[in-house]
């Protein structure tokens, strides 16, 4: 469950991440609303997951993982570019991830 409770919040705040940038400054009701009841699921789901999983462990899963989505949201839905610099940061923001969580002692899975 913890995982699952770890996936739901990656989801979430990729949601909230996309409907920020599609309240136009909080300028727009509805998605303004997605963006806040979004968060606050997503912090509810993430601290569950922490009950189980470590919190440096936890939140570069939840940060790398959305750094990642949110990319490919922002690419696909708004049309948006990623520079090299930019896809070479992702890459060594995922790989940082990767390697806690298979050399890492503090990762307990």
């Amino acid at each position: 469950m913890k995982y699952l409770f770890l996936s739901l919040a990656i989801v979430l705040e990729v949601v909230g991440s996309s409907f920020m940038k599609a309240s136009d400054g909080f300028s727009k009701l509805l998605p303004t609303a997605i963006t806040i009841v979004a968060y606050i699921a997503c912090f509810f789901f993430l601290s569950q997951a922490l009950k189980s999983i470590p919190l440096g462990i936890a939140y570069a899963i939840w940060g790398g993982l959305g750094i990642v989505l949110t990319a490919i949201i922002s690419v696909v839905v708004f049309k948006q570019s990623l520079d090299i610099p930019a896809i070479i940061g992702i890459i060594l923001i995922v790989t940082g991830v990767i390697v806690m969580n298979f050399f890492s002692k503090s990762a307990v899975h």
